[in-house]
């Protein structure tokens, strides 16, 4: 779906359709006053490299950040989309310089940002900004039925899969083990990028395994295929005390057959957000998201997750940490920042 069509559906919130005309985007925002902002030329984006940081290539972030470099591709752009090790590797690459524009779960951008939890002693991050809302992430806590773990307490002592060093999926377990009253001093911990801690559990090396992504997980799906697969739920009182303290997280479920689960599973998940270099050019963020949404089918068609909760509407009502400035007078544009 391009923006046009993006935007008509809009009108039935009382805004009015985009159009492009000359170089320039029009734009009437919810109030009815008429603005407009130059885009780049076709020389400018052919001449701006952009690289997107995604995540393992075992994860979505890889195929929807592949899908965010070809949209910018077309829209005119040079692009490459780099598998890296998700969110915390990504937060780097972004405040380095060495990445344009980045995925990552808020709850790490958070840490970040404010130098707490796995960036504990460091210099807050405050020069991290948005560019846009994404999808969620649910947190899955997955082993086999033969290990006899059917709660989160029941983890205590056994071999758990928390994901590589300081990622995203590895500072989502510390937190929901740290909500139920268990450390790290009461399992033995894999840091595994959450594939090959599944490979670990086929193997019978493994427990259990934190998995966050958007659902259904490809290779969550495979395990259930090919074994009696058990989503453990995280939920109670450990639920509560995670949400009280970290508000980033939501509560939820995963829904019956998105595995073999043939009832919901309580859960929780967290937003991701794509973070965009600070250093870049008001113009150049703007041009970005418009190309982006113009271009929306592309990111839409690499997922599930993306198609479902990637498009304009959604604004950008969940972000916790600052807009980029190019990026909030895009948003401003079509309606969704009031002054």
């Amino acid at each position: 779906m391009k923006m046009r069509k993006l935007l008509a559906i809009a009108m039935t919130l009382c805004m009015t359709a985009g159009f492009t005309v000359s170089g320039q985007v029009m734009v009437s925002a919810a109030a009815g006053e008429e603005k407009s902002s130059e885009l780049l030329s076709d020389a400018d984006k052919a001449g701006t490299f952009v690289t997107v940081a995604t995540g393992p290539t075992s994860g979505i972030y890889y195929p929807i950040g592949g899908a965010f470099a070809t949209a910018l591709g077309d829209w005119g752009y040079k692009t490459s989309a780099q598998a890296t090790a998700a969110s915390a590797e990504n937060i780097q690459l972004i405040r380095e310089g060495s990445a344009e524009i980045a995925i990552a779960m808020q709850d790490a951008v958070m840490q970040a940002y404010d130098a707490f939890g796995a960036y504990e002693g460091q210099e807050p991050a405050t020069d991290l900004r948005a560019m846009m809302r994404l999808w969620p992430n649910y947190v899955q806590l997955v082993t086999t039925a033969d290990t006899g773990i059917k709660s989160v307490n029941d983890l205590v002592g056994k071999r758990v899969g928390v994901g590589a060093a300081n990622s995203g999926v590895e500072v989502n377990a510390r937190m929901i083990l740290n909500a139920y009253g268990i450390s790290y001093d009461d399992i033995t911990v894999d840091y595994l990028a959450y594939g090959e801690a599944i490979d670990n559990m086929k193997n019978g090396q493994c427990d259990a395994v934190f998995v966050t992504s958007g659902i259904p997980n490809a290779t969550v799906t495979e395990l259930a295929t090919s074994y009696d697969m058990v989503i453990v739920p995280i939920d109670g009182e450990g639920r509560d005390n995670l949400v009280k303290e970290y508000p980033f997280y939501s509560e939820t479920v995963i829904p019956a057959d998105t595995y073999n689960n043939k009832e919901d599973v309580e859960g929780v998940f967290v937003y991701n957000i794509m973070l965009v270099n600070k250093d870049l050019s008001d113009e150049v963020v703007y041009d970005m998201l418009t190309g982006i949404f113009e271009n929306i089918d592309t990111i839409q068609a690499s997922h599930n997750a993306a198609n479902k909760n990637i498009y304009l509407e959604v604004g950008v009502d969940d972000l916790t940490i600052p807009l980029h400035d190019g990026a909030a007078k895009f948003w401003k544009d079509q309606g969704y920042i009031k002054d």
